[in-house]
């Protein structure tokens, strides 16, 4: 079995309830989305990547973007994510979806690289793969991977709405009875899931990737996760930025309709941090 059409799906919106527009915050002169777009373009796997956006008025910004940076672009409903997924990979005729969030401007490309080789190297054997379940790198490098059919019954099947908001939990919670998945881990044993975070939600989570960016970027625009790290060892007030939001993530909303996410893998917003940023 061999998958000639990869898509790679960044679903953005400027309608965040946490950061409004987050999407379009400036990250050295360009908008965040752009500089999340430039990240997948450092990949070595070839892949189509598509945005994929909503019909909601706000959104227009996005589309208006994607036009002028000549970036593929699908716009569907607000709150049903895992359509939008769905009517992308049919409409680009996707053998495989990989859904990438648009938070997550510190992706390092080369985990992007290694969780599809993963599943690339594997035809067949997997409907799913991820690097999120358990997840080990630092919060903001998510990749999952999808076979089409695999994503067409989620789309079929999924009716709750977190199911349908957050794209992939129906496929992972179903499994293994109606999916394969597998999962890739980081290679050096660490779990920097709850205790580094590089996607971004919160004001502070933006000062701190902004604080990267422009510490990194200038000398090595492709920088990568060992690059980050180094950086917040030599300067551990950078890590401190937003170090109250670590291990902070959707989950803690969804815990008692979620199969295969336990407490341990979110935290609550501290009640200061969230009277102020929430």
């Amino acid at each position: 079995m061999s998958y000639s059409t990869i898509v790679v799906i960044v679903q953005a919106r400027m309608s965040s309830s946490r950061l409004p527009g987050k999407v379009m915050l400036p990250l050295l002169n360009q908008p965040l989305l752009a500089r999340m777009l430039e990240r997948l373009r450092y990949c070595q796997t070839p892949f189509t990547t598509v945005v994929a956006t909503s019909t909601d008025p706000t959104d227009d910004v996005i589309e208006q973007f994607c036009h002028t940076e000549n970036v593929p672009i699908y716009r569907g409903s607000l709150s049903d994510c895992l359509d939008r997924h769905y009517q992308i990979a049919e409409q680009w005729n996707a053998d495989v979806a990989v859904k990438i969030p648009s938070d997550c401007p510190l992706i390092d490309p080369r985990i992007v690289d290694q969780t599809l080789q993963f599943f690339l190297d594997s035809p067949g054997q997997y409907d799913f793969v991820s690097n999120l379940h358990p997840a080990t790198w630092p919060d903001g490098n998510d990749v999952e991977v999808m076979t089409r059919a695999c994503l067409y019954r989620a789309w079929a099947e999924a009716t709750k709405p977190l199911e349908r908001e957050h794209t992939t939990p129906y496929i992972w919670d179903s499994a293994p009875d109606t999916f394969r998945i597998g999962n890739v881990s980081w290679s050096t044993g660490l779990d920097y899931s709850m205790s580094h975070r590089f996607t971004i939600d919160y004001q502070d989570d933006y000062e701190f990737i902004r604080t990267v960016y422009e510490e990194l970027y200038p000398t090595k625009p492709d920088f990568s996760c060992d690059d980050i790290l180094t950086l917040l060892r030599q300067k551990p007030e950078i890590y401190q930025i937003n170090a109250d939001f670590a291990g902070v993530n959707w989950y803690r909303h969804h815990l008692a309709e979620l199969h295969t996410v336990s407490a341990e893998q979110t935290k609550q917003v501290k009640q200061l941090t969230q009277f102020v940023h929430d």
